[in-house]
């Protein structure tokens, strides 16, 4: 684990469904001015691994490896849209942008290829999201989604309703830091969940 900065750290979960949002660059344009740490989902990249997965018959290691591949092209996505974020692989890089207060976009190889996480499609971008957020001792994850924003902020009700993953609901019982989901893929939602206190995680 990272040692603790004075700075609490934010990670940032977007999911890859918003990558054609007409919010996307103001949502992006919060998370840089708030110092975020980003997680991209795999959108359209992971959608094409699932759509050929029964086609041609590869087994579920294989299509979590290009899975999280296609979140590394969501990143590369985001980066070319946002430039000014820093690209952060290693728990260095992560924890040196942090103490620069620097906005931080997370390329997930191979940090996600050396997750402890199980190779099926009940671990997607938003398990290994919080995953990163355990591993960087993040005060607070927030999962930003198209769809209207959950009425409980009961994790496994989030997951049984198809807003995360299923996987992700067992990783929120041992974070310590507050899970928040901004819905609506709304700017001023994701600005007021930054911006509120939040605590440091165990």
């Amino acid at each position: 684990m990272l040692n603790r900065s004075p700075r609490p750290l934010a990670v940032v979960k977007l999911g890859g469904s918003l990558f054609g949002a007409p919010t996307l660059a103001a949502l992006l344009d919060v998370a840089v001015r708030r110092g975020a740490l980003v997680v991209p989902g795999g959108g359209p990249f992971a959608d094409a691994v699932r759509a050929l997965q029964p086609t041609l018959g590869f087994d579920d290691r294989a299509a979590h490896e290009m899975a999280i591949l296609a979140m590394a092209q969501g990143a590369a996505l985001i980066h070319r849209l946002r430039p000014d974020f820093d690209r952060v692989a290693s728990m260095g890089e992560i924890e040196r942008a942090r103490d620069a207060g620097r906005a931080a976009l997370w390329r997930p190889v191979p940090l996600a290829l050396e997750a402890d996480v199980p190779a099926s499609w009940d671990v997607t971008s938003d398990s290994l999201a919080l995953w990163l957020a355990r591993a960087v001792g993040a005060a607070r994850i927030v999962f930003v989604k198209s769809a209207p924003a959950p009425a409980t902020s009961n994790v496994a009700d989030w997951a049984r309703d198809g807003l995360i993953d299923s996987y992700a609901s067992r990783l929120a019982e041992s974070y310590g830091g507050d899970i928040l989901c901004v819905g609506d893929a709304s700017p001023e939602a994701l600005d007021a969940a930054l911006s509120s206190p939040a605590r440091a995680a165990a």
